[in-house]
């Protein structure tokens, strides 16, 4: 996958816009409704592209506790919406993550609403995780956007963040060749334990290195935990990073994004780039 053709840089940086819960959702908030959900998605967006990222992705990150692998009709047609209006708000490439592994609704609503790329957590083989057991799902992602005839790529991640391997070995070296060659992946993310912690930097060589060793085509991206701190060394080794929490005020995961914050992780990065 070619990032400057995607993403308009060698090296992205794709800024979330973590959505609160939506309707259906234990903690929605009824008072502020459909009109708060559109607001807060386009402020951060609005946010993002004005601190000069190159893509925003959108994810139902308040809808804890997640449905494992098929979220319910209702998120899916709300996902879209949203995503329509961080399309509208920012323009800029868009991407979807349908948490907690919904890879198939994912595709679905980055081709309604117009966006570029998905993100999904187990494309391939099986993770332990607080929702279970989940299976990845790369046959039926692959035809949902063969179906969908979507223009739309897949980063899948390796070893993902808030999961364990179910069996033993050499997980993140299988699932990174299995995703990319087995599973139609277009790139592949590298995150660190959770939300908002750093992802080693060993981590990220190991992948690369494995990517390079199987001379695959696909990018690897760095996927939690970044900072305006270590952009740098990361992006010296991968090929974009997708970062949430370090531009958000205060580093809060769930607080609004910083337009200064945004500012100063985009001239980190561009020092390197």
């Amino acid at each position: 996958m070619d990032t400057r053709a995607i993403f308009g840089a060698d090296a992205p940086v794709v800024g979330m816009v973590h959505l609160p819960p939506l309707p259906g959702a234990p903690r929605y908030d009824r008072d502020g409704g459909r009109d708060a959900l559109h607001e807060a998605a386009r402020r951060d967006a609005e946010r993002l592209a004005e601190g000069g990222v190159d893509a925003v992705m959108v994810e139902n990150f308040g809808d804890a506790p997640f449905y494992p692998d098929d979220v319910p009709k209702a998120t899916v047609a709300e996902l879209t919406t949203l995503a329509r209006t961080v399309r509208e708000a920012a323009d800029l490439p868009v991407g979807v993550n349908v948490l907690r592994n919904d890879g198939p609704a994912a595709v679905a609503v980055a081709a309604a609403a117009d966006a570029d790329f998905v993100r999904v957590n187990v494309h391939v083989g099986a993770r332990v995780t607080d929702q279970g057991v989940i299976e990845g799902k790369a046959h039926e992602t692959a035809r949902r956007r063969e179906r969908l005839d979507a223009d739309v790529r897949v980063l899948a991640d390796v070893d993902v963040k808030h999961s364990a391997p179910l069996g033993a070995g050499d997980y993140e070296a299988e699932s990174l060749a299995e995703s990319a060659e087995r599973g139609l992946a277009d790139g592949v993310v590298v995150s660190g334990e959770r939300t908002g912690l750093a992802t080693p930097l060993d981590a990220v060589e190991d992948a690369v290195e494995r990517r390079d060793t199987l001379d695959l085509d696909a990018p690897v991206f760095v996927g939690s935990g970044v900072t305006a701190e270590t952009v740098g060394e990361l992006l010296a080794v991968a090929d974009g990073v997708i970062v949430g929490t370090a531009l958000k005020a205060g580093g809060e995961t769930t607080n609004p994004v910083s337009v200064g914050r945004v500012e100063e992780f985009v001239a980190a990065a561009d020092a390197v780039r």
